[in-house]
C-alpha cells in the first residue's frame, strides 16, 4: 500500500467540503486532479470512499472513518510543522545551561538578559553545578551547553575557550607590602572549598612551591569570599574580573605578590555526538559577539 501524504490532503479537503470542485478550488488544482486522486486512493485501499450523485458526493461509512482519522493525523502534522517553524525562528523552544554559581552571577546573567530580549519565547533553565558536575550533565544529555573552568579534556565534548580570568588575593586594608607565596601561606586565608576547581588549582600551585595552604575559613561561593574580606576576616583569593567593582571603589584592595598567579580560562562545551539546537547556536553566537 503506497498512498502519499499529498493524496490524503486532497481526500481530506474533499471529505470536509463534500465537493470535488470546492476542494479543487481551495487547493488550487483541477477538479479532474481531485477526482483522479480519490479514485487512486479507493483503488489502493480497495474500498469506496464517496457516493457520487448529481448533487455532489457523500461519504460512505468507510469514507467517514478514514476522514476522521486522516483529519486528526493532518492536524497533528500541521501542529508539529508549525512548532518546528517556531523553533527555527526561535519564537519558542528551550535552552538548558549548566554553570557554576560565580559564573552565572558575574557573566551569564547579562548574556541571558540579552538573549531573552532577542528571543523572548525561548524558555531558559540554568542548572548550577561545579565544572566536573556540569561535564557529567553534558555527557548525560541533561543540558545543552555548559560553562567550565579549563583545562578539562573529554573526547565526547567540544570544548572552546570563552575568556581568561586572573586569580588575586584581596583584603580590607590597603597594604603596600609585596608578599612572597611563603608569606601568603602563613596569612589568615579565606578560600573556596576543596570541591571547586579553582581551589584545587590554587592548592596545586602552592604545592609545586612546597607550600601547604591551611585556610582559616572555607566558603562555597565567590561573593562570600568578597564579603568576608571586606569584613576584615582575612585575605581572600578571588577572581579579579568578577571583583572589579569593589576594587575600583576601594572597598577591597589587591594584595601584591612577587609574581602573579597563572591566568586560567573559562570555556563552554557541548556534546560532540549530538546536534546543537538552534537556541544553543544562537546563544553561542551571542557570547562570541559580546566577547570580540
Amino acid at each position: 500500500m503506497y498512498i502519499k501524504l499529498e493524496q490524503y490532503k486532497i481526500f481530506n479537503e474533499a471529505a470536509t467540503t463534500l465537493s470535488f470542485s470546492t476542494a479543487a478550488r481551495n487547493l488550487f488544482i483541477s477538479q479532474s486532479a481531485v477526482s483522479q486522486t480519490i479514485s487512486s486512493i479507493e483503488k489502493e485501499l480497495q474500498i469506496q470512499l464517496f457516493v457520487r450523485n448529481s448533487k455532489g458526493v457523500t461519504l460512505t461509512k468507510e469514507g467517514k472513518l478514514l476522514h476522521q482519522q486522516i483529519d486528526q493525523a493532518l492536524a497533528l502534522i500541521t501542529g508539529v510543522e508549525n512548532q518546528l517553524s517556531n523553533y527555527h525562528e526561535l519564537k519558542e523552544g528551550e535552552l538548558i545551561i549548566g554553570a557554576g554559581d560565580t559564573f552565572s552571577e558575574y557573566f551569564l546573567t547579562a548574556h541571558i538578559v540579552k538573549f531573552k530580549q532577542l528571543y523572548p519565547g525561548v524558555k531558559i533553565k540554568v542548572i548550577n553545578r561545579t565544572s566536573l558536575e556540569t561535564r557529567e550533565l553534558l555527557k548525560s544529555d541533561q543540558i545543552d551547553i555548559g560553562f567550565l573552568n579549563l583545562p578539562i579534556k573529554d573526547d565526547s565534548l567540544v570544548i572552546k575557550e570563552c575568556f581568561q580570568v586572573h586569580d588575586i588575593f584581596v583584603s580590607k586594608n590597603l597594604d603596600d607590602h609585596i608578599y612572597s607565596f611563603a608569606e601568603l601561606a602563613n596569612q589568615p586565608l579565606i578560600l573556596l572549598e576543596k570541591s571547586s576547581n579553582t581551589r584545587n588549582r590554587i592548592d596545586n600551585y602552592f604545592a609545586e612551591k612546597g607550600l601547604l595552604l591551611k585556610p582559616t575559613i572555607e566558603l562555597g561561593a565567590h561573593n562570600l569570599l568578597l564579603d568576608f574580606a571586606r569584613a576584615g576576616l582575612g585575605i581572600s583569593c578571588v577572581i579579579k574580573e568578577f571583583s572589579q567593582d569593589l576594587l575600583n571603589q576601594g572597598i577591597v584592595h589587591e594584595i601584591k605578590t612577587i609574581q602573579p598567579l597563572p591566568k586560567r580560562s573559562i570555556g563552554y562545551a557541548y556534546p560532540k555526538r549530538r546536534s546543537r539546537s538552534i537556541a544553543t547556536n544562537k546563544f553561542i553566537e551571542l557570547i562570541a559577539k559580546n566577547n570580540d
